[in-house]
């Protein structure tokens, strides 16, 4: 059994006025079925930028928030599918317009979609969203997400082999 209905391993996005990562972090904030990573400045910047140690934390929640940053996409996405991980995107360019030889056409299949201007408007809380999936349905697209691990797998170079 996962501990965390859903968490957001980031920072807020400095370059861009209308990311919603701040109110996702203010979401998480405090909540008692988020788990909040916060990724910036300092020892925690280390910690988020290696692979293993980000599969570990992700290995624990059900569902992963995923808001654009610097870019669409973001490396975490495939950390958390890799980590069986139900990815939760905000934007369709960050997975499901950019990777159609490598996802499912179905993105419902084994992703939840919240539109950024909900969340910009307060027109969707997160956790509320979030808590309204019933759990046979939460089973199903985990297993969905565990088929899709070996289309997705990479490394990073620089990286040692280490067991997770």
């Amino acid at each position: 059994m996962r501990k965390w209905l859903f968490s957001f391993a980031g920072g807020p996005c400095s370059g861009s006025p209308r990311s919603i990562r701040a109110w996702i972090i203010d979401q998480c904030n405090g909540l008692q079925h988020c788990r909040l990573m916060q990724c910036s400045i300092g020892l925690s910047n280390l910690i988020c930028h290696s692979p293993s140690s980000v599969t570990r934390a992700l290995q624990g929640l059900r569902l992963c928030l995923h808001p654009q940053g610097d870019s669409y996409t973001r490396r975490s996405a495939f950390n958390s599918i890799l980590a069986g991980c139900i990815p939760v995107f905000f934007h369709p360019g960050s997975a499901h317009t950019q990777y159609t030889w490598h996802l499912p056409k179905e993105h419902a299949k084994y992703s939840v979609f919240i539109p950024e201007d909900n969340i910009r408007k307060k027109n969707a809380s997160t956790e509320d969203r979030l808590g309204l999936i019933p759990h046979k349905k939460v089973q199903p697209m985990r297993e969905e997400v565990i088929s899709l691990i070996p289309r997705i797998v990479y490394t990073d170079p620089r990286a040692k082999l280490e067991s997770v």
